[in-house]
């Protein structure tokens, strides 16, 4: 798993299916796009990654300036779902360094996502090239691997398992993992599903404003988010899905919010 945050996975210009008639509104209608070819990292930006670009630069995060971030705290039992700040803090002092160095970084707004990507010679993916490199060539499939969530009974990204927002299914607590703990796929690129939510390069338009995900944003800078998270639950947040999106304001910063790298034309060595 070497630099695989590095935009080194090509993905061929064409005519590309996006978008679902059969889940959420805002991801209505299944339309085509055209994209010229781009190349696209095999995984999320690394904590580790992020420190190298911090070391080098001195960048002072967004959470950092105002002195935390929000963080996910489990309910105590069963509890209505209307309302998700009661499942979300703003703690002080929660930060990018928070976590293990080889999980993807979080608790980055979009400013930071897109200064490291300055910094690495790179850009931010737009949602259409997105989720076209989520489906790994599959054409309307519900998932990143095909239309089992479970094929074979087996877990194929970092999704909530459990009644969420307080009895976890597996062992331990719900959290990121470490980039490439689940299969990849078709174009061999990581967490796609689950895992951390990731910024893109796009403006939100009919995406939903609140959720799971987050607080509902208040501000006019929205911004689309794809790929679900660690908290997305059956029950609840469907999202872990090619064609899923939300919208955060640009400043918003959590510990399910990360991001991965896109470039244009060859590859950068950065």
């Amino acid at each position: 798993m070497t630099e695989t945050w590095r935009p080194r996975v090509a993905i061929p210009a064409g005519d590309w299916r996006i978008g679902s008639d059969r889940h959420y509104p805002e991801e209505r209608p299944a339309r085509q796009v055209t994209l010229p070819a781009f190349r696209i990292a095999a995984s999320p930006v690394t904590r580790a990654a992020f420190a190298g670009f911090v070391a080098a630069t001195g960048r002072v995060t967004v959470a950092e300036q105002v002195g935390g971030s929000s963080v996910f705290v489990p309910s105590d039992g069963p509890i209505a779902l209307a309302d998700p700040g009661q499942w979300w803090r703003l703690v002080e002092g929660a930060s990018w360094r928070d976590g293990p160095p080889e999980h993807p970084v979080t608790h980055v707004a979009r400013a930071d996502a897109e200064a490291f990507a300055a910094w690495a010679g790179a850009r931010l993916p737009s949602e259409a090239e997105w989720e076209v490199a989520a489906r790994g060539g599959l054409v309307d499939a519900d998932f990143a691997w095909g239309d089992d969530l479970l094929p074979g009974g087996q877990l194929m990204a970092n999704f909530w398992t459990g009644s969420f927002p307080w009895w976890f299914a597996r062992d331990g607590r719900p959290g990121t993992s470490a980039v490439g703990g689940y299969p990849a796929n078709r174009y061999g690129l990581y967490d796609m599903i689950g895992n951390v939510w990731e910024w893109t390069s796009s403006a939100a338009d009919g995406a939903p404003e609140r959720g799971c995900c987050a607080p509902a944003p208040d501000a006019d800078d929205l911004v689309v988010l794809k790929g679900g998270s660690f908290l997305c639950a059956a029950e609840y947040c469907q999202r872990y899905r090619p064609a899923a999106r939300i919208a955060v304001a640009a400043a918003m910063t959590s510990a399910h919010i990360g991001f991965r790298l896109a470039s244009d034309g060859p590859l950068l060595d950065c």
